[in-house]
């Protein structure tokens, strides 16, 4: 298979990146097309779906071996469950599933491309293909979600104090709080001295958390790439 495109995200590495798509709104990537594939005629149309599919590749080694089992880290890393059962980037191949929405196709010198939010990827991710999501076919209403749905409503409250938020640029203050209201920490992690940090939209944000609580401690601006 070739890769078609990139994405664009406010994320450098792994850690606090949501654990799947549509979970957060206000988290947006750009969709660049690979040269080959720069036609405004290719997503003539795509513009009458306001959701899409995107198939992409996990930044994860190729597995030395099949392994039949996973640890959901949701189900606290301990418990193991088939990996088909999971979307776990740990499988026989590296292929990633993500319905996002579709905000604009903006066409530039460089050709189309798609800005999307609810996005579950890392800055860079490689795209497969697209397709549009179908409300008629791509939803069923008596779906069940097994452990997926146990902890689907579980939130920390976060706090974030005025002279640290006025750092992060307003357009993306929503998104990390969202971001780390989700709890980016492995579900087996129950330290409260311990200091986690993430990198976000060029800064680096570290954190404590005690009981359901998750207090900001510093923000550092990242270095830029040159």
């Amino acid at each position: 298979m070739e890769y078609i495109a990139t994405i664009k995200t406010d994320f450098p590495d792994k850690f606090g990146i949501p654990r799947q798509s549509g979970r957060i709104r206000d988290l947006q990537g750009i969709v660049v097309f690979e040269p080959k594939y720069r036609s405004a005629d290719a997503v003539k149309g795509l513009g009458e779906f306001n959701y899409i599919w995107l198939l992409w590749e996990f930044d994860v080694p190729e597995p030395e071996s099949f392994h039949a089992t996973v640890r959901p880290p949701r189900l606290g890393g301990n418990t193991r469950v088939g990996v088909f059962a999971t979307r776990s980037p740990f499988r026989p191949n590296r292929i990633g599933l993500s319905c996002v929405r579709l905000e604009e196709i903006r066409l530039t010198e460089n050709g189309p491309e798609l800005i999307v939010s609810g996005v579950d990827m890392k800055d860079g991710t490689r795209i497969v293909d697209i397709k549009p999501y179908i409300p008629y076919t791509d939803c069923r209403e008596d779906a069940t979600g097994s452990f997926a749905e146990e902890l689907k409503d579980y939130r920390l409250t976060v706090k974030i104090p005025e002279e640290i938020l006025s750092v992060i640029p307003e357009e993306k203050r929503a998104g990390l709080t969202a971001v780390l209201a989700e709890d980016p920490r492995p579900s087996y992690h129950d330290d409260p001295a311990r200091i986690y940090g993430i990198s976000y939209a060029g800064f680096n944000i570290s954190f404590q958390v005690c009981d359901d609580t998750l207090t900001v401690l510093n923000v550092l601006r990242l270095p830029q790439n040159s």
